[in-house]
């Protein structure tokens, strides 16, 4: 083995080598695995990273699931009110990976300015409610404090906030139908305290978010009595086996839907990432694979006469294979290193700057979402390393069809 590592390493470092025939089509092949590794990289960090935002914001609104009244339709404004006395509130200790639970309940409304109006639904919630994603969607002024009774502090989207241009500190007056059209609407009066932007304008034009007694209020609601649930699970991956989990554990008056489920066409749309991913993976390593067979093939076809003196002196086919083989390698390291630097910076500048921006109507996001992992990195460096490795063991035996003989007088 020492002799094979010491010819392949005389090989890379001679000149002649690197001036040349075979010289182009080895850089050739080095790039072609830069290009392979930069595109791996760049497909799969943005996959993952847009999965998982457009999950995040999914989830922000809904929690990972819901439970409600079987005969409630919040779409349709017609939600029956659950009762928080159960087993399950706020600790559901008898399904395990249950990180919280927190009541809500919706009320449908329109908001009236001098100008405009707009109708969408106030998402009640109290002291219960855990802030953690709308930590990250806030843009401007502060999160509301419901601590007390009928607070008038909301949080509504920057859509909403350019629809009907409410800023930071400006009250504003909202309309809400009752179940007897001949009685004039109840008005309630809010200010607004913070304004967050999701990227999912499907929801964002949907919802503000107010004090839950307002809800309770307006529907005639007693104090122990809330529209769902939202329950939030601890690992996502768990997701599917903790809905059934949850499901039977919920009295039978009751229902639980995963956000999978409720949104089930999002979700069916971004799996396709993943075959997308998938089949971007498969195509730059053939790409890389093909131009290293290339590159290898020339080089051994120029170096014809090494091969013939070898095998004259007594090398067998497999240790001389072997000396190319670890050219090729070396050559491929080189290109993941080189494929690495590029990728990975190309990904920060992204995760740090943003210069590449998405259509939300479209991907529910305002920017190229970046999920940077070591684990997939080294494995993709891994997989492409071995897998053109064990492919160029095939065009290797190239060697086994020289002739000693007539190769030294190969010219």
């Amino acid at each position: 083995m020492n002799f094979e590592f010491f010819i392949a390493k005389r090989l890379i470092n001679a000149k002649s080598y690197k001036s040349s025939v075979s010289a182009p089509i080895i850089k050739i092949g080095i790039a072609a695995i830069v290009i392979s590794m930069v595109v791996m990289l760049i497909a799969v960090a943005i996959s993952i990273g847009l999965q998982q935002k457009i999950r995040d914001k999914a989830v922000a609104f809904n929690g990972h699931i819901t439970i409600t009244n079987f005969d409630s339709n919040v779409s349709q404004g017609a939600q029956v009110p659950i009762s928080k006395n159960q087993a399950f509130y706020p600790t559901f200790s008898s399904v395990d990976g249950i990180r919280h639970v927190q009541a809500v309940a919706h009320k449908f409304g329109i908001i009236r300015t001098k100008t405009d109006f707009e109708a969408l639904y106030v998402k009640g919630v109290g002291e219960d409610y855990d802030w953690y994603y709308f930590k990250d969607f806030l843009i401007d002024g502060r999160l509301p404090n419901f601590s007390k009774t009928y607070s008038q502090e909301v949080l509504i989207s920057e859509y909403l906030s350019r629809r009907l241009n409410l800023k930071v500190g400006q009250p504003f007056q909202m309309y809400f139908l009752k179940s007897d059209a001949s009685r004039p609407p109840s008005i309630v009066k809010f200010s607004v305290v913070g304004i967050f932007n999701s990227g999912f304008e499907e929801l964002d034009k949907t919802f503000l978010i107010g004090d839950i007694n307002h809800v309770q209020r307006l529907n005639r609601w007693e104090k122990d009595q809330i529209g769902q649930f939202e329950v939030f699970v601890e690992d996502y991956d768990n997701l599917d086996e903790k809905g059934i989990e949850v499901y039977a554990q919920t009295p039978s008056t009751l229902n639980a839907e995963t956000v999978k489920q409720k949104y089930a066409l999002i979700f069916e749309w971004i799996s396709i990432f993943d075959k997308n991913t998938y089949g971007i993976i498969g195509m730059m390593i053939l790409v890389g694979v093909i131009n290293m067979i290339t590159a290898l093939l020339v080089l051994i076809l120029e170096r014809t006469r090494m091969v013939g003196l070898l095998k004259a002196l007594g090398s067998t086919n497999w240790s001389i294979q072997k000396v190319f083989l670890y050219v090729a390698g070396y050559l491929s390291l080189i290109g993941l290193m080189i494929g690495d630097i590029i990728g990975l910076s190309l990904l920060f500048i992204q995760k740090y700057w943003s210069p590449i921006t998405l259509d939300p109507s479209v991907y529910y996001v305002t920017k190229a979402p970046v999920y940077i992992d070591w684990e997939y990195v080294v494995g993709l460096n891994v997989m492409t390393f071995f897998v053109c490795l064990l492919v160029l063991i095939i065009p290797s035996y190239l060697i086994t069809k020289i002739n000693p003989v007539q190769a030294i007088k190969f010219d």
